[in-house]
């Protein structure tokens, strides 16, 4: 008799989570354990970020949005800020041919103004040579924030209701969700957050309206494919009702 986990078989794999979304979580107290500074916990996150992209591209999942950097995290130690944008860069640089050759699109969202130019320009480069990919999108949130996407899109709407440009009488949730970072992604099916929190931090607040959450206790540079494979088997074993009855679907 074997023990522990056994991966899932491959025809298992039935009901895909069309659009996931993770909260990354638990770096830094995944090196103090360990007695490391928390920059070493931020650097292992890399190498999961790398196993879970290219989990999830091999389930054929189409679209994958990761909690890179919240609005909250400018407020964190400088040097710790300083550390985090510049291994965002030499990641983005580094991983920029495995991205292509997956034939992965890599798109962002969030506050991208309030980032250094060194990130920005490297960013925009790879978004720039991966735009005619037509695989998975790989959404980075970066500086991001839900409320403050709501608001900012409230505001232009309300703007834009001033001037006659957008008419109350013709006014839906689509409105609103033309002005949001994620005009182009669809709502979350399934989100993901590591290290044993149970919040949604701010993340996505208007797209994960119906989606199922999932939490799991590992860290997350210890969150493997097995992990990240198990969250998706819990997935389809939930019953997604939108408001209806069993009986209604």
């Amino acid at each position: 008799m074997g023990s522990g986990y056994e991966k899932p078989k491959s025809k298992e794999i039935k009901m895909i989570p069309k659009h996931t979304a993770i909260i990354m979580d638990g770096n830094g107290r995944w090196a103090e354990q360990k007695g490391m500074p928390r920059v070493f916990g931020h650097q292992n996150g890399v190498s999961a970020v790398k196993k879970i992209v290219e989990e999830a591209n091999k389930h054929k999942i189409e679209y994958l949005t990761l909690f890179t950097f919240s609005v909250e995290n400018w407020d964190r130690p400088s040097d710790e800020v300083d550390t985090l944008m510049k291994l965002l860069v030499q990641t983005l640089k580094d991983e920029f041919e495995d991205i292509f050759n997956n034939n992965i699109k890599l798109n962002a969202i969030g506050d991208l103004n309030s980032l250094p130019e060194k990130v920005k320009t490297e960013l925009n480069s790879i978004i720039e040579n991966t735009k005619k990919n037509t695989g998975m999108i790989l959404t980075l949130a970066l500086s991001y924030g839900g409320k403050q996407e709501i608001f900012k899109a409230v505001k232009e709407i309300s703007e834009k209701v001033k001037n006659d440009i957008i008419s109350l009488d013709n006014f839906d949730d689509s409105v609103i969700n033309d002005h949001l970072y994620t005009r182009n992604l669809p709502d979350v099916d399934l989100l993901i957050r590591t290290s044993g929190e149970q919040r949604i931090s701010n993340f996505l607040l208007w797209q994960i309206a119906y989606a199922e959450l999932y939490f799991t206790d590992v860290y997350w540079p210890d969150f493997s494919e097995q992990d990240f494979t198990k969250a998706i088997v819990e997935y389809q074993n939930r019953e997604r009702r939108f408001g209806k009855t069993s009986k209604q679907l």
